[in-house]
């Protein structure tokens, strides 16, 4: 079964989760900062987020690990090949979670705002204690399925020469030319990481709703 592959194959496991973990986080940051920026009554701000969220969801991920990676430097400005891949990823998937965002924003019922308003609640407020709230469960199953599709889109980075697990499996091929052995071990790696990540978010979903409802 190939078992002396495994410690190769969980050392690049270990620099796949770091890198899904610091790409998610820095993804649910700006999908919640751009989410709202498109719903923001300034003009500007609504502009500026609808270009950034337009952009990185038209364009290829690929292309924008590239460019992060290979063209920065051009213009002075150098990133590591890890920070390269976190920005990539991160604002990548931070495009798709801004919809996310903003769909479930705008799928609150208006009567519960209108009740917001009734109890003399500020905007702040209003969007604070009602609609955030009630947002963030719509939100959560998207986020899930964004977040294994970051894991999954983290192969990309071994283009870069970050050895995580994908990289690490090229490598051993390469080399020992063992390709059924690897790329097997490689399909149940990215499902042990997968699944729990799945588990984990449908908890959280449980939690949250639990905790509205009580």
């Amino acid at each position: 079964m190939g078992i002396d592959l495994l410690p190769t194959l969980l050392r690049g496991a270990g620099i796949t989760i770091q890198l899904t973990l610091a790409s998610a986080a820095l993804a649910l940051v700006v999908a919640l900062i751009a989410g709202l920026g498109r719903l923001s009554p300034w003009k500007p701000i609504r502009i500026l987020a609808g270009t950034y969220v337009e952009v990185f969801r038209g364009t290829s991920v690929l292309v924008q690990l590239f460019w992060f990676y290979f063209a920065l430097p051009l213009f002075g400005i150098r990133l590591d090949a890890f920070a390269a891949g976190v920005l990539a990823l991160g604002l990548n998937v931070g495009a798709y979670g801004a919809e996310t965002v903003r769909g479930s924003i705008l799928s609150v019922p208006r009567g519960q705002i209108e009740a917001g308003i009734a109890l003399n609640f500020s905007a702040a407020q209003r969007m604070r204690r009602i609609v955030l709230p009630q947002a963030f469960v719509m939100m959560l199953p998207p986020f899930g399925n964004n977040l294994i599709e970051l894991l999954k889109a983290t192969a990309l980075v071994s283009l870069i020469t970050i050895p995580e697990m994908t990289f690490e499996g090229y490598s051993l091929q390469m080399t020992t030319g063992r390709t059924n052995e690897i790329f097997l071990w490689l399909l149940l790696l990215y499902f042990a990481v997968a699944y729990p990540l799945t588990l984990g978010v449908r908890a959280i979903e449980r939690r949250v709703s639990a905790f509205l409802r009580a």
